[in-house]
């Protein structure tokens, strides 16, 4: 499993900034920066916040909750996750259940064309 770290680095790397780049963005030195790349220093979650900010991803993903790095950038599937967290509870169980029966014939839709 990828680390904090790694996951940084590599967002960084992909984004094409330098750790140089990096530190300045976030009003840091570049030491910083690569100590939190090799997980010697964990950064305070408002550090964290801001470096998921200039890599464009969560801080889940730096956490690895998710192997997605912008799953929760869409802002259209977060409105659409907004609007469900508004609903009561029995609309957002329907609505759930609704999905995930299309998930699942989308799954063995795949599965059968295999």
């Amino acid at each position: 499993m990828d680390t904090f770290g790694k996951r940084m680095a590599a967002l960084r790397k992909e984004r094409k900034l330098t750790q140089d780049e990096l530190a300045k963005l976030l009003s840091t030195s570049i030491s910083v920066i690569g100590r939190y790349e090799r997980d010697e220093m964990t950064p305070s979650i408002d550090v964290a916040k801001n470096i998921s900010n200039h890599l464009n991803t969560t801080v889940g993903y730096l956490l690895g909750e998710t192997d997605k790095a912008d799953l929760f950038k869409d802002p259209v599937m977060l409105q659409r996750l907004a609007e469900l967290d508004k609903m009561e509870s029995t609309e957002k169980s329907h609505i759930l259940h609704v999905l995930d029966g299309f998930i699942k014939s989308v799954k063995l839709k795949n599965i059968a064309a295999l």
